[in-house]
C-alpha cells in the first residue's frame, strides 16, 4: 500500500484539477487531459463546453480516488488494497460516464458532413468518373 496510495493520490489531484480548470472553462485545449472525443476537440469552444460538462465527475472520481487510497493506507494490507483497488474501478467508471455525457452533448455542435461525392478528392480519384455528381 506504500505505493499504491502515493499513486491514487497523484490521480486524485489530477482528477480535480482537471476538473476544477474544465468547470471554470480554463482547461486548454489538448489532447492529453479532459475529454479528447472528435466532437470535443473540433474547437475551442467544443473542448470547453464538454470539460464543463465532465468536470463534476472528474472532481468526483478524483475525491474517490482520494478516499480510496486513505482508506487503503489506513486499512493497509490485503483488505487495503481491496479498497483502493475497488474505488479505482469506480472512479474510472465515473470518468467514462462524465466523458460519455459531455461527447454526446457536443455531438450535434458539429458541421453536418458531406452528402455524396467524394468530397475534394475527386479531381486525384482513379474512380472519379464513378463518383462524380450525375449532370
Amino acid at each position: 500500500m506504500v505505493v499504491v496510495a502515493p499513486l491514487l493520490f497523484a490521480l486524485a489531484a489530477v482528477a480535480i484539477v482537471t476538473g476544477v480548470l474544465g468547470l471554470l472553462g480554463k482547461l486548454p485545449r489538448n489532447r492529453f487531459l479532459g475529454v479528447t472525443t472528435e466532437a470535443a476537440m473540433h474547437s475551442d469552444d467544443n473542448f470547453r463546453i464538454a470539460n464543463r460538462i465532465a468536470a463534476p465527475t472528474s472532481v468526483g472520481a478524483g475525491a474517490l480516488l482520494f478516499a480510496g487510497g486513505l482508506v487503503g493506507l489506513m486499512a493497509g494490507g490485503l483488505a487495503g488494497f481491496g479498497v483502493a483497488l475497488v474505488a479505482a474501478v469506480i472512479a474510472i467508471f465515473t470518468l467514462g460516464a462524465g466523458a460519455n455525457a459531455a461527447a454526446r452533448a457536443v455531438e450535434p455542435l458539429l458541421p453536418p458532413a458531406p452528402v455524396g461525392g467524394c468530397g475534394s478528392s475527386c479531381g486525384g480519384c482513379s474512380l472519379r468518373d464513378t463518383c462524380a455528381p450525375a449532370n
